[in-house]
């Protein structure tokens, strides 16, 4: 028989690790999308990147050179939407705009891109719920609350973790 210190968790061997793991990345794409943190500072920074691209049309006409123009466009489709890895969004974006956003926040490109090709489609499509772009360059506010939105669902889709 085995004994376990009573840590007061339910399961030491696996909770612990992705409690902390989940904590640490919560806050990582939430300072990367601008989901945490005081006022709008934070949501300053997908809305710079935003702006770099010229806003929504301007993130889609990335896209459409880079050769993933289906891939945008199921983001702003009302049907589901297509993933894109991150090199792919690399491509589309540019080395230089992702490394701009990177030291904003003090976390590298590789960890910043996973966290991008994750959440980004998924920002898209909430920015554009009718299926068309209405709205070219949304407010910080409207960032927020999407941002917040979609981190409200959590982060199980990321690791996995699918009900």
């Amino acid at each position: 028989m085995e004994t376990l210190i009573d840590t007061g968790l339910t399961s030491p061997s696996i909770s612990p690790p992705m409690g902390l793991f989940d904590t640490l990345a919560k806050q990582a794409i939430g300072s990367l999308l601008g989901g945490g943190g005081s006022g709008n500072t934070q949501s300053d920074l997908l809305s710079s990147l935003l702006n770099q691209a010229g806003g929504l049309p301007g993130l889609m006409q990335k896209f459409n050179q880079a050769g993933l123009a289906d891939a945008f466009s199921s983001w702003v489709s009302t049907g589901a939407n297509k993933a894109i890895q991150p090199d792919q969004l690399k491509q589309a974006l540019g080395s230089e705009a992702i490394s701009d956003v990177a030291s904003k926040i003090g976390l590298d490109t590789n960890t910043i891109m996973p966290l991008l090709a994750q959440f980004l489609p998924q920002i898209v499509d909430k920015l554009t719920p009718n299926g068309a772009i209405e709205n070219a360059a949304p407010s910080s506010d409207q960032l927020q609350n999407v941002v917040a939105s979609v981190m409200q669902g959590g982060l199980s889709s990321f690791f996995g973790n699918k009900a």
